[in-house]
C-alpha cells in the first residue's frame, strides 16, 4: 500500500497542473496541510460554475487515495458561495481551490 499525498501537496501540484493547462487556478482556503479535505470551484467565465468535493471513501479507494465528484453543475456563483459556507462550517479543515476555464475543465484525469 502506497502513502497518501497530503492535501498540501496535491493541491500545489493540482494548481501547477492548471496553470500549465492555460487555466487561472488559486488556492482561496488553506486546510489541514496533512488531510484536509480538498473542494473545486470550476469557474466556467460564463456566470456558471461546477463544484467537485471528495468522492465516497470506497471510490476513492480504487484511484490511488483521492477521487472527486461533481456535486453541482452549472450553477450561479451565489448557490457555489453558500455551499462552501456551509462545508466550512462543518470542516474547518477544508481547502478551497478556484480555477478558471472556459471549457469548464477540471482537470481531474489521473488523479
Amino acid at each position: 500500500m502506497s502513502a497518501r499525498l497530503t492535501s498540501e501537496f496535491w493541491v500545489s501540484a493540482y494548481v501547477r497542473r492548471c496553470q500549465l493547462a492555460g487555466a487561472y487556478a488559486v488556492v482561496r482556503r488553506r486546510g489541514a496541510r496533512e488531510a484536509g479535505a480538498i473542494l473545486l470551484v470550476i469557474d466556467r467565465l460564463d456566470g456558471t460554475h461546477d463544484l467537485y468535493a471528495p468522492a465516497p471513501q470506497s471510490e476513492a479507494d480504487d484511484v490511488r487515495g483521492r477521487a472527486f465528484e461533481r456535486i453541482a453543475e452549472r450553477v450561479d456563483g451565489l448557490a457555489v458561495e453558500g455551499r462552501l459556507a456551509r462545508e466550512v462550517k462543518f470542516d474547518s479543515d477544508v481547502w478551497i481551490v478556484a480555477v478558471e476555464d472556459r471549457e469548464g475543465r477540471a482537470f481531474l484525469e489521473n488523479t
